[in-house]
């Protein structure tokens, strides 16, 4: 079971001021690539897995955004580490329908 439940907004400077919903989808991107399990939200995307793992994803994500052409990246992360296991299911299963 996965022990991190890991939420990132991730804010890309563009070169000319330009949309960054490109990047934010190349950051997208980077996560299905990773092959973890992850839900986009309209402000943030949450993954869920070993926390060393989502930690390189979060690497790979800014380091796609400076390939990109950004010039710097904000990265706005929340973290929730349970050795013991956690879920995105256990933690919003009462909101299911």
């Amino acid at each position: 079971m996965a022990n991190s439940l890991i939420s990132i907004q991730i804010i890309p400077k563009t070169k000319n001021g330009e949309d960054v919903i490109p990047y934010v989808d190349e950051a997208i991107k980077v996560i299905q690539e990773a092959g973890v399990k992850y839900e986009v939200h309209p402000l943030e995307t949450t993954m869920e897995g070993e926390f060393s793992e989502l930690m390189e994803v979060i690497r790979r994500m800014n380091e796609r955004m400076i390939e990109m052409g950004s010039k710097n990246v904000i990265s706005q992360v929340k973290i929730l580490y349970q050795p013991e296991g956690i879920t995105m299911d256990q933690l919003t299963e009462k909101y299911q329908k």
